[in-house]
């Protein structure tokens, strides 16, 4: 089974010749993740991500309520901040 997690872009690196990155924040935990399959995203924007590739954008309701989730889960740890 694969997991993909939500995380709100952050950055999104404008100067890569290669592939279109981006820092991503996941509830306090900030990844570099590929953005190339999602053109059209933007800082701000929600993502689903899987071993390092946005996968499709999704909105804020979903995202936070996914998170909340995996916190109760005990897969994500208690965030100071609960604002992402």
């Amino acid at each position: 089974m694969c997991l993909a997690v939500p995380g709100k872009i952050i950055f999104i690196n404008q100067d890569s010749k290669e592939l279109r990155m981006a820092k991503v924040d996941f509830a306090g935990v900030k990844k570099d993740i590929c953005l190339e399959w999602l053109p059209d995203s933007k800082v701000g924007d929600y993502v689903l991500v899987h071993v390092g590739f946005a996968l499709n954008k999704i909105d804020e309701e979903d995202a936070i309520e996914t998170l909340r989730i995996l916190r109760e889960m005990g897969d994500l740890p208690e965030e100071k901040n609960e604002a992402l």
